[in-house]
């Protein structure tokens, strides 16, 4: 391996190149691997009682990132779930680092034989048709706020979108005056997705859409 190769560079690279541009990563995932790596470099520099910048790739070696998957669970709380997105990131920045230097290919290799934790699935349940109807009527009808939350409840409730991909639609993604109105939604990956919507929350949004502020 080349010797002490510093990490900056490394992290440099593997932002501005291999996620944003060769990658098209989403923010969404671009802030999650930053997040992860810097709190794996911030567990390494108080570990090895150096500064963040002084470290080098072989110090963060397959012993050190298991410690920090441990530290994870252990005092963070954090569930298997986030622990194996946390991994997720440390693996594709060790994927880059072993394409970028292959002479790193030894440690990051180690590092990338580290197994996703197995987890128990709990079974999701749902909330029934008299609890959402509660959860919609909730909110002061007579109030801009309590509009708005009402429209935002019921968009949910009936299109079945995830809060960040309805936090993610603007107006022309709403398609309200076909025979079915419809609105798109972009999900994980940019995937592109039009559900449906009832008559009701088809009032709502227009409503909304138009409403002087």
């Amino acid at each position: 391996m080349s010797e002490h190769l510093l990490l900056a560079p490394l992290l440099e690279s593997y932002f501005r190149r291999r996620l944003t541009k060769q990658r098209n990563a989403t923010p969404a995932t671009v802030a999650s691997y930053r997040d992860a790596l810097r709190m794996l470099i911030l567990f390494a520099a108080t570990r090895l009682r150096k500064k963040p910048a002084a470290l080098a790739l072989e110090e963060l070696d397959r012993d050190l990132v298991l410690a920090f998957l441990d530290e994870l669970e252990e005092k963070r709380n954090n569930t298997i779930a986030t622990r194996n997105a946390r991994l997720a990131a440390i693996r594709s920045f060790f994927h880059h680092a072993a394409a970028a230097d292959p002479a790193s290919f030894g440690v990051a290799q180690r590092v990338l034989t580290i197994p996703v934790k197995r987890a128990h699935i709990e079974v999701t349940h749902h909330l029934t048709e008299a609890e959402v109807d509660a959860l919609i009527a909730a909110p002061n009808p007579r109030t801009s706020r309590g509009r708005r939350d009402r429209t935002f409840l019921l968009f949910l409730a009936r299109t079945g979108a995830r809060v960040f991909e309805a936090t993610g639609v603007n107006a022309n993604d709403l398609q309200l005056e076909r025979s079915h109105p419809q609105v798109l939604l972009r999900g994980k990956g940019r995937r592109a997705h039009p559900p449906g919507s009832g008559e009701s929350t088809d009032s709502l949004v227009g409503r909304a859409r138009y409403r002087e502020p």
